[in-house]
This record gives structure tokens, sequence and C-alpha cells, in this order.
């Protein structure tokens, strides 16, 4: 059976509205109607995300708290519940793969879905739309927003446009669903900011100004030479083709994550090593346990650094095999952190683990196992197969515990706060910033 051509498909991108706080305000109903912020909720906190009424006051999303309080001094802040929102956001994706197999996850809150093969049984792409902002409704009490198009770009774009908008000190009530069929493309893009397109970020918008362009239609009339030039053959070739509608990507169920990471802003800069070798000891430990949930194993080690000035620097190193130890995450992590001058203080630390595989794939080599049958006869160590092999059942012993009885049921010694009565140290808690003392 032929593909359909991609001018005949039918592309719905599913955009949940201001999602973290609709969940917020859905277990809180007395929150309804009042402007909540769910992020950072300290001085160096960030916005993760803003409902309208805070968003009539000019807060949005990754805007610094402190900025997000002066514009809107009555906001409720929230640190926020991330367990909770990837719970629903869970429940949310059964409902889309219930309307088609054919889902791309982007996010917790948005998806791509192909529908082309369920026209014929559930209707148009409108009124799959239309279902699906009632199945979500009726299910989680959530408003999501729909765009339907040929392409996975003009949909994300079309979603947009269904999503209420704040106007002034209004908020004006969206269309729910937006189509923008193959004819109409061209039309619905060229009159767009140019910073709306995927692959348009500042360093790349200001280069654009300097050739005069401000719109989509601007873009596309540009050389595709003279694009090339400017931004590189590769985003220039890609910006030439999706300025003019040609977005032939497919929607790819089921894609693989590519890579897994923890990283957070401090309440004050950190500049004792010891406080730093604590804080990669708790976020090696939740990046490895979040890549054994995923059965996922990987074999670069990354960093990440600012410091008080806004610099930030990375680094990074490849392991001769993939891991999901979290001991052997951090031992990397704080070899990669001695070749980094913490002199000036860090304000915030990140740790991640990318080159995943699945955890099935990463078989013994031949060369793994002749180097064992050495290591029996000679009793040489080869340090980071007999570390893994050491950690792993201690490892999944480790999951069954949290599994049972929480994530704070056991942890690495480190993290416990013998000042709090022997309990660990809240992991995964400032994703966005630290919080207030009392909030949370």
């Amino acid at each position: 059976m032929s593909q359909p051509a991609i001018t005949d498909r039918t592309i719905l991108h599913v955009d949940m509205n201001a999602f973290y706080v609709s969940v917020e305000i859905r277990e809180q109903p007395d929150l309804a109607g009042k402007p909540v912020v769910v992020g950072g909720t300290a001085s160096r906190g960030v916005v993760a995300a803003a409902n309208y009424e805070a968003r009539v006051f000019g807060v949005r999303s990754a805007m610094p708290s402190s900025q997000a309080r002066a514009l809107c001094p009555n906001a409720i802040f929230l640190p926020g519940n991330h367990a909770l929102y990837a719970e629903v956001s869970r429940e949310v994706m059964r409902i889309f793969r219930n309307i088609t197999p054919l889902v791309e996850p982007i996010s917790l809150d948005e998806a791509f879905l192909d529908v082309t093969g369920a026209l014929r049984l559930l209707g148009s792409g409108v009124e799959i739309g239309q279902l699906i902002r009632k199945q979500v409704w009726d299910s989680q009490r959530l408003h999501c927003s729909v765009g339907v198009a040929p392409s996975k770009l003009v949909a994300k774009l079309a979603s947009e446009a269904a999503k209420p908008r704040v106007n002034g000190k209004r908020i004006e009530a969206g269309l729910g669903v937006k189509e923008v069929v193959a004819d109409e493309v061209q039309t619905f893009l060229r009159p767009l900011p140019v910073r709306a397109m995927w692959g348009v970020g500042p360093k790349s918008g200001e280069k654009l100004l300097q050739l005069g362009v401000l719109t989509v239609g601007d873009l596309a009339d540009v050389p595709l030479a003279k694009l090339m030039a400017t931004l590189g053959t590769a985003n220039g070739r890609h910006l030439h083709e999706v300025a003019n509608g040609r977005d032939d990507r497919p929607v790819e169920p089921d894609r693989a994550v590519k890579s897994i990471s923890h990283e957070e802003t401090f309440e004050s800069d950190l500049v004792d090593r010891s406080d730093l070798d604590r804080e990669l000891v708790r976020m090696s430990d939740s990046v490895a346990a979040r890549m054994r949930r995923a059965g996922v194993k990987g074999r670069t080690v990354s960093i990440k650094l600012r410091y008080p000035d806004f610099q930030t620097i990375t680094r990074s190193v490849t392991l001769d095999r993939a891991t999901d130890a979290g001991s052997r995450l951090r031992e990397t992590a704080g070899t990669l952190l001695d070749g980094v001058d913490i002199g000036p203080g860090v304000r915030l630390l990140g740790v991640g683990m990318s080159s995943l595989i699945e955890e099935a794939a990463d078989q013994l080599s031949f060369d793994d196992l002749l180097e064992w049958e050495t290591e029996q006869r000679t009793g040489d160590d080869h340090e980071p197969l007999i570390h893994d092999q050491t950690w792993e059942a201690t490892d999944a012993a480790v999951d069954q515990i949290r599994s049972k009885f929480g994530s704070e049921a056991i942890g690495p010694a480190t993290l416990v706060d013998t000042e709090k009565g022997g309990r660990l140290r809240r992991k995964e808690k400032r994703q966005w910033g630290p919080d207030r003392p009392g909030d949370g």
C-alpha cells in the first residue's frame, strides 16, 4: 500500500493550555481566576508556567521569578509537582494513542499525531481534534488546543493560533481547534513573525534581522544561497524549506530518548567543593534512577556549570562502556569537576548522560569476557566492568525499595541530613531554581 502524499496527510499538534498551572488549579479549585505561577519561588528561581491571569501582567515562562514578582505582586507562586504532571501526562498520552498509534510526544504537555489512517472511522481532522479536546476535558478536567495541518511545522503553529491569548488586559478565548489546509499553508505562514519558526533562535534571528527579514514571508523570499551563507548550509536549507511550506518529516512514535539530565540553580553560590560533591551525588543518583526506569544505559557523561556572572560552561567524557550506575556517573562527573575552576562560585550545576542505548543492547563483548577470564587467573581488576557489576544488584534493590516505599526511603549515605533526624535531602525539587523557605 502506497504512502499518502504529503499534502494528503492529516497531522495534529495537541498542546495543553498552561499545563503545570492548570493541573495545580484543578487540584486547588480556589486558585481559579487568580494569577498563578509555577516555578522556582525564590529570587533565583525561574518561571516554568504562568496562567493567563498572570500573563496579563507580562509574566511568561523562562522569566526570572524575581521579575515575575515585580510585574505581578499578587501572583501565587507554587514550587510545582513534577511527579503529578508526569502522571497526568501519561493519561493524556493514553487518550492520544487510543485515537492513533502514530503519536510523537514532544514534552509532557504536547504531542504530534498522524491521524491520516483514522479519518474514515473518526471523521475529519477538525472533528478528531474536537473529540480529543472533549476526552481530555472529560478525563482530566484540562483544556488543550489542537492544530490540524498537512505537516508538523504548520500543525504546531496552528495549535498556537488556537490557544487563548492575552490582548492588553483582556483574556480572549481561543478557537480550540485551528485547521490549515494544504492550499492555505503559504497564506497562513507568510504573515507570521520569523521567530515563530523552528531553527530561528536569538542569534540566527539577529542575522536575519540584518537581512531585513521580519516575517516568514520575508524568509521565504531570501535566495537559498544567501540564506546558507548567512546561517550555515544545514540551517539555511532547513529554514528555506519550511518557510516555503515544505516539511515532509513523519510523526515518529516512541522516539528514543537522546539524553537524561538534571540541573539546579542554588539559592546562594556554592564555593565549597564538599557541597558541590554532595550535589553531584544527589543529581547522579537521580539521573541513574531515571535511566534504569527508562531501561537505558549511557556512555557520555557531562556536567554543566553556571558562574555568578551567568557564564556557562560544559564538560563531557565518553566512557568505554555504557552504564546506569549512579556511583560510576558520580565518579566521572567528579573527575570532570576536577578540571573546572570553582573559585568564582557555582550558581547552577547539572549532570547528564547521553549516547543512550537500550539496556538489552548492552551485552558483554568477547573482549570483556577475555578480560574477565584473565582477571580470574591473575587477580587483576578491570575496574569499570567489575564496578558496574558490583553495583548492579545494589541498584536493583534500591529501585525496588523506592518503588514500594517512595523515592526518599533510601539513598546514598552522603545525602543523609543529620540535622533532620537522618532524613534524605530532597531530590528533584528545584527544576526551576530554588524555593523560598516554607514553599512546597
